[in-house]
């Protein structure tokens, strides 16, 4: 559960005195029996200043018992995470799959970095997150850090980082299988194969979910050419790990995927695809290491359909894209009570976007577009973690050297006639980011702590070069953005009164300058912009509490969020940010009468928000109940019972004009899950 680690600290504390109780009686001249090499397939330990920011922690049995089964609705369960729609990943274009957190904004490009086993997840070009390709039956856990507390960890994690760590042994046993159908007919199967090789282990997971999809149209608004939101997605990885000395482990991962959808209209389908590969060395000696290199290629398409004629208008066929990077981080044992951390990381992006305009009467080519380039950035990082007694102090320093380059556009006839043609100008530029923070150990179950922070994200080649039309709206790109920038500070606590309750509470104060955003210059124009500055400040909250079998986690996020300065072409100063709830609150109750059992019931609120920047488009506020319920059957079988939005509330996903897109209604799931 949240806070698990916490809630168990004193029980496993006293286990731990026992060994080393025993090792102040062996008797000295005895042979020191052989060490077993313990193959973790993790990264290392998280830094002890982990403590000093506003972090939550995932554990295995919450990210399983998503009434969805999907890892944004395990997400949701954090204190200030947002998607830029409410929409999961079943029923919103890829493109759009933004991730953020503490209420900082979006324009679908995640300002939070995603890690899986440290390897970035976002797309190279769009700067989104294929979260159809996660599955949590493969996850062991999720730490998610708010604010600018990312650290070492790069670029891009502007509102925070969420580092997603694959299940090995120690937590998922050797074979979880599932099958699970809903009242629409919608199909999910995965597995999950985990196997001792040696001193090492290897994993092979595989996941595939279709279905017809609801109607996000509204009945009232829905025509002949109306389609549900189907979707077909599959995904695939192996994972190994094995020790090549004593101290030193090696992991591999490969992977790929393809997501295909359905929006609004018949013939309006989406397809997102990639694979990647990944190698990782990590040391638990005394100068511990961790080397990462990897290489991800995406490719993205998508056909628009007319409004109005409902024919085809534009058909983005390609987007191919490639991500290549790596990181070194060394923690060398120079100074008593210290824990430091030295490395780089460097990634690279580049794509280019293929696409045709078409006549929506005949269907031919009237105007073949290209775009795209390259991003890269590079950064060197310095941190300490020093224990004074009962006060932890963390510092750490960071430069950047960010580049881009071969920017383009080209738009021509089909006659290849030039319409339109763009070479931006090379350009890099170094940055310094800081944090420093500390914790105070004011009693054995209360500790004080704050932070300041600053933090660097590059603008998306999408955001760079990509022109789009959702119609009748025409959103520009913008080759002269700039990389924006956050400056925060955050102060908050953390409390356990008894062994079973932990409750953690954080006030900060965020402010993100250069913000990029789409800009309205006219009633169907816009551009992206950078904004003077997005400001947020917020409490965020966490209670964890578990009492025999009744479990109960909650979180809470409040955010007075505004935009800073006027705007480019008209006055925003003291607008909302689009895409932006002022609350949002989940609460979870918990049963596990026996082993095996499982019952569980969410309730989750989320605020009104504006669909634009001029806050003339609401979105309503939205209160769902879901729920879930394993029960044990025979031997490791059991039957798991799912439900989502049982109150069949209406979720409005976008309102544009009172054009309006809805989230899933009341979804119903019935299955059968095999492990041991």
């Amino acid at each position: 559960m949240i806070f698990r680690a916490r809630l168990l600290a004193c029980a496993l504390m006293i286990p731990a005195a026992a060994p080393l109780a025993a090792q102040e009686e062996a008797d000295p001249d005895a042979e020191e029996p052989a060490q077993d090499i313990i193959v973790t397939g993790r990264g290392l330990d998280a830094a002890l200043s982990t403590g000093i920011y506003a972090t939550t922690t995932l554990e295995r049995d919450v990210i399983v018992s998503s009434p969805s089964g999907r890892i944004e609705d395990v997400l949701r369960g954090v204190a200030g995470f947002q998607q830029f729609r409410r929409s999961d990943s079943r029923s919103a274009n890829p493109s759009a799959q933004g991730v953020t957190l503490r209420a900082l904004g979006g324009n679908a490009t995640s300002r939070a970095l995603v890690l899986l086993d440290g390897v970035p997840l976002a797309d190279p070009f769009f700067g989104y997150i294929p979260l159809s390709a996660i599955a949590p039956e493969t996850l062991g856990q999720v730490r998610v850090t708010r604010g600018g507390g990312s650290g070492p960890f790069g670029a891009g994690a502007l509102a925070g980082t969420i580092e997603l760590e694959s299940a090995g042994p120690d937590t998922a046993g050797p074979v979880l299988g599932s099958v699970a159908i809903n009242n629409r007919g919608e199909t999910e199967l995965s597995g999950v194969l985990t196997q001792s090789l040696g001193r090492g282990f290897a994993t092979a997971s595989g996941r595939w979910d279709r279905g017809q999809g609801f109607f996000t149209t509204p009945e009232d608004q829905r025509v002949p050419a109306t389609a549900r939101a189907g979707f077909d997605s599959w995904n695939a990885a192996l994972r190994a790990a094995a020790p090549i000395s004593e101290t030193v482990e090696v992991q591999a991962r490969i992977a790929a995927f393809r997501d295909a959808r359905t929006l609004r209209f018949e013939g309006a389908d989406s397809t997102s695809e990639g694979e990647e590969a990944s190698i990782r060395f990590v040391g638990r000696g005394d100068w511990a290491f961790d080397a990462l290199a990897y290489v991800q290629t995406r490719d993205f398409s998508n056909i628009v359909i007319s409004s109005t004629r409902f024919t085809p208008t534009l058909d983005q066929r390609r987007t191919p894209s490639t991500g290549i990077g790596g990181k070194f981080e060394l923690r060398p044992p120079l100074l008593e009570a210290h824990d430091i951390r030295i490395g780089m990381d460097y990634r690279r992006a580049d794509g280019e976007l293929q696409e045709e305009a078409l006549n929506t009467s005949t269907g031919a080519v009237t105007e073949r577009r290209r775009a795209g380039g390259a991003t890269g950035d590079l950064g060197i990082f310095i941190e300490d973690d020093w224990q004074i007694g009962p006060l932890l102090v963390n510092g750490g320093l960071r430069a950047d050297r960010s580049t881009i380059s071969g920017g383009f556009y080209r738009a021509v006839s089909a006659n290849g006639v030039p319409v339109s043609t763009l070479a931006a100008p090379d350009r890099s530029d170094w940055s310094v980011n800081w944090r420093a923070g500390a914790s105070f150990n004011v009693t054995r179950r209360f500790d004080l702590r704050a932070a300041a922070y600053t933090g660097l994200r590059l603008p998306t080649l999408n955001e760079l070069y990509r022109p789009f039309v959702v119609f009748p709206i025409v959103t520009q790109a913008n080759a002269a953005l700039e990389n924006e920038r956050l400056e925060g500070y955050e102060i908050g606590f953390d409390w356990q009164p008894i062994n079973a309750l932990v409750l953690s509470v954080t006030a900060f104060d965020n402010q993100v300058e250069n913000a990029i955003a789409n800009v309205t210059l006219a009633p169907n124009l816009r551009r992206r912009e950078n904004l003077p500055a997005i400001e947020a400040r917020g409490i965020e909250a966490n209670l964890a509490a578990k009492f025999g079998a009744v479990s109960l986690d909650g979180a809470l996020a409040w955010t007075d969020a505004a935009v800073r300065g006027e705007g480019v072409s008209i006055d925003l100063d003291g607008n909302r940010p689009a895409q932006t709830p002022e609350l949002a609150a989940t609460l979870t109750l918990g049963w596990e009468p026996a082993a095996g059992w499982r019952v569980a019931g969410t309730l989750r609120h989320v605020s009104a928000q504006f669909e634009d920047d001029r806050e003339t488009d609401r979105l309503a506020p939205a209160t769902t109940i879901d729920a879930f319920v394993a029960a044990p059957l025979v031997g490791g079988l059991s039957l798991v019972a799912r439900a989502e939005n049982l109150t069949d509330e209406t979720i409005v996903t976008r309102n544009q004009g009172g054009s309006i897109d809805l989230g899933v209604p009341r979804t119903l799931w019935l299955g059968l899950r095999y492990g041991f």
